[in-house]
């Protein structure tokens, strides 16, 4: 189904970060919600240089072949709302 592990990952994050960030407040605690989203970001951009690569590449391939528009908007905004397209620290 995915052509390597590291997009088989990459899909499980996407879908755990866009059930978070599309919560309500009665589904997850926004104070929760807003800990796990900069943890996740400050993981990611602590990545190795081609290791952001290759993530922000997969995300645009997740993005260019998904049908729901908001989600696809979603992870088009994924590297540069969680840091990868920043240099690393």
């Amino acid at each position: 189904m995915y052509s390597s592990l590291s997009h088989a990952l990459a899909e499980a994050l996407a879908d755990v970060l866009w059930f978070i960030d599309g919560s309500e407040d009665e589904q997850m605690d926004p104070d929760d919600a807003v800990k796990l989203l900069e943890g996740v970001a400050h993981l990611v951009s602590r990545l190795p240089s081609g290791q952001r690569s290759e993530l922000t590449d997969l995300l645009g391939t997740m993005a260019a072949a998904e049908p729901d528009p908001m989600r696809r908007e979603f992870l088009e905004g994924f590297p540069e709302g969680f840091g990868l397209l920043d240099e690393a620290l």
